[in-house]
């Protein structure tokens, strides 16, 4: 008896002192739960969800061509006697450039003049001798065939006269070469051949280039993909397009599509574009790199959010919403780009919602928070750039 009593005893100590660990976890896990649910307000900044209307842009890069490129050459073989432009100076149409040295275009053209006059006296000579002729032979005094030959060299020294005039116009032609004009408003760039140099018709390098920037174009790419929709909304209207120098972010300079390329390129699965700016204020130079903006169209009441209050998890997207008892909802949402500092936000909220923008680290779906601040509410301006393909294909 007494032996069965020492085995039966451990058993009975264990239970006991189980038992006694039953009520100190449990303890234990009530604490945790009442200092979780206890825990002070998470402090955040809200934003209101709101419907604007957000326009639909395509971003890329593009680089600025000048409207018009003109080497400027030579069409005679001569001396430059004179250049009447400074480099990089802005020169009107017509504005004479260089004058290459006229004497022996003079000269030439004076003997052609010449040339002329002597056989317009033997072409008047012999009219007036076939017609003398011609009297004759009705006379009886000459024959026939002789007549014929007078006549014959009447015709052919004016046929020298008229070779004369040709000669006369392509001198005067070659002097008039001697002068080069500006074919257009634009500006000069670097002179490559100075005063006092020989230069032949058509030689190179070329005396200067001549780019009209004013207006312009700017070139740039879009993937195959939204050449369909670029197509349909510039068959009702003219598409915008606004171009941002390189280090700039403020007002960019606005155009206009003028053009869009007759074929994709198989390479890149891109298709060209261009756009046209009056360029006034001479913002963009030809060479330049620019950030281009291609407004396609305007999604209406669209409901957008600050950036910052999409979060991202492993269910996707998601918002901190405020509820009426002052908690933090987690909802989950579809967004469908970003314009700006502002996300479209296509499912999931609805307008004048109050999201969490500021102080998520702190924030635990369903509990507390209190509102310290509210973020200002801004209007989008439609020619500011897009910050991340936002509100746009």
């Amino acid at each position: 008896m007494q032996a069965s009593w020492s085995r039966i005893r451990p058993l009975l100590v264990a239970v006991v002192f189980a038992g006694a660990l039953v009520p100190i976890g449990c303890s234990n896990i009530k604490s945790q739960t009442a200092a979780a649910s206890g825990r002070p307000p998470a402090p955040v900044v809200v934003a209101t969800s709101e419907q604007r209307d957000v326009p639909i842009q395509v971003s890329a890069i593009g680089n600025v061509e000048a409207y018009q490129t003109v080497q400027i050459r030579s069409q005679v073989n001569g001396e430059i006697q004179e250049i009447l432009f400074k480099e990089g100076e802005d020169v009107r149409q017509g504005q004479l450039l260089v004058r290459l040295d006229k004497r022996p275009f003079q000269a030439d053209l004076d003997k052609a003049v010449g040339q002329q006059k002597r056989d317009e006296a033997q072409a008047v000579n012999s009219r007036l001798q076939a017609e003398r002729y011609s009297a004759l032979e009705k006379q009886g005094v000459v024959s026939r065939e002789q007549a014929d030959q007078i006549r014959t060299q009447a015709k052919a020294d004016a046929s020298v006269v008229e070779a004369d005039k040709a000669a006369v116009e392509a001198a005067r032609v070659q002097f008039q070469y001697t002068d080069i004009f500006a074919p257009m408003d634009s500006r000069t760039g670097n002179l490559m051949m100075n005063r006092g140099n020989l230069i032949k018709a058509n030689d190179t390098p070329y005396l200067v280039q001549l780019n009209q920037i004013s207006p312009i174009y700017v070139t740039f790419t879009v993937p195959e993909s939204v050449l369909g929709q670029v197509r349909q909304y510039s068959l009702s209207r003219k598409l915008a397009v606004f171009a941002y120098p390189k280090g700039e972010t403020g007002k960019p300079a606005e155009g206009y599509l003028s053009f869009i390329d007759n074929g994709v390129d198989t390479s890149t699965g891109t298709v060209k574009l261009k756009a046209t700016f009056l360029n006034k204020d001479r913002r963009l130079w030809p060479g330049e790199f620019v950030d281009a903006v291609l407004q396609l169209s305007v999604q209406k009441n669209a409901i957008v959010v600050p950036t910052k209050a999409v979060q991202t998890g492993q269910q996707g997207e998601y918002v901190y919403v405020v509820t009426a008892q002052d908690t933090a909802e987690s909802r989950p949402v579809k967004t469908s780009g970003t314009y700006q500092d502002l996300t479209v936000v296509s499912t999931g909220l609805k307008p004048g919602e109050r999201v969490i923008v500021g102080g998520h680290l702190r924030v635990a779906p369903n509990a507390k928070v209190v509102v310290q601040g509210a973020a200002a509410s801004t209007q989008p301006d439609p020619s500011a750039r897009t910050t991340s393909g936002g509100g746009s294909l």
